[in-house]
């Protein structure tokens, strides 16, 4: 008999809506599949829903904080029930986006430069003087990146200086420091990563959005963005691109699945820009369709995953 498997969805972060669908999503696949299972949308009274519902093992579809971020992990590992995904620790690193620039700065993996900004500096020098420095750093255009966000909220792509001070204000409505990162312009490309201790990058995914920027609505709306496999660069650019995903993920523990976002430049270098240990499984989520590319329909994705997890344990 499989075991029962409870769905967390929902939760109290800013990207809910996309996990209620990528909950919905995985509910239906491990129906499809014969498991027994329930959802269960994260509140306050979680814990007490796992214990009435005897569920043996989490799938975790929570995005962004209080489940993405190493919190549900944590809870999880207390309650004693095995869980997908990335642990504690990796979630946590790889939630904070500083954190995983530093990780990936010091295992030479390629990022792109960036300085940091504290709201409480701001308090002490006038934030025109702190635009000035900045752009004196890294020069523009720039993106400004609240660091525990995922689903691109909080992020501003800045063009000209004067665009920096109200891109670090709203960076600092979601978090305490600010993430400015130099912009490198070129094609963008994901690694879906698959595995514990010897994981393997799923087939690349070119990215290409409707209105220019891969953005909140061209992630969730369809017809918003194409996803072109294999993408159109050169066959030994893929080849790096998915051994530096694959040295990326084992860098920060993760294991389950993941995915590594990639910026390749004109000359054909490519940049990690970040990591997500609880990719979208919707409609229209990157993960999928690479897994898709590889032969592995949606319903065996949602099961490998599972069997991941329990391997893990």
């Amino acid at each position: 008999m499989a075991l029962k498997v409870g769905v967390l969805m929902g939760g109290k972060s800013a990207e809910r809506d996309v996990s209620l669908r990528t909950g919905e999503a995985v509910y239906n696949a491990l129906r499809l599949k014969g498991y027994p299972c329930v959802k269960i949308d994260v509140d306050n009274n979680v814990v007490n829903r796992i214990r009435e519902e005897k569920i043996e093992l989490a799938f975790l579809a929570l995005h962004g904080k209080f489940g993405e971020d190493g919190t549900m992990q944590g809870m999880l590992e207390m309650l004693g029930i095995p869980y997908t995904g990335s642990g504690v620790l990796a979630s946590a690193m790889v939630m904070d986006k500083i954190t995983t620039k530093k990780m990936l700065l010091f295992e030479g993996l390629p990022t792109p430069l960036f300085v940091l900004v504290g709201k409480k500096e701001t308090r002490l020098q006038d934030l025109p003087s702190i635009a000035a420095r900045i752009t004196g750093e890294l020069g523009l255009p720039l993106v400004v990146k609240a660091p525990t966000q995922g689903s691109t909220i909080g992020i501003t792509f800045v063009h000209q200086e004067r665009d920096l001070i109200p891109a670090l204000e709203l960076a600092f409505q979601h978090d305490p420091v600010a993430l400015i990162e130099q912009f490198v312009e070129g094609v963008e490309i994901t690694a879906s990563v698959l595995g514990n201790d010897e994981p393997v990058a799923l087939p690349l995914i070119e990215i290409v959005s409707a209105t220019g920027v891969y953005d909140y609505e061209a992630k969730y709306t369809t017809g918003m963005s194409s996803h072109i496999i294999p993408p159109r660069i050169p066959e030994e650019q893929q080849v790096l691109i998915k051994d530096l995903a694959v040295r990326a993920f084992k860098a920060l523990g993760c294991r389950g699945l993941a995915r590594v976002d990639f910026i390749v430049e004109r000359r054909g270098k490519p940049y990690i820009l970040e990591l997500n240990t609880i990719p979208g499984m919707t409609a229209t989520s990157l993960s999928p369709d690479a897994a898709r590319a590889a032969g592995i329909e949606f319903p065996e994705l949602v099961e490998k995953i599972i069997q991941l997890a329990l391997n893990n344990n």
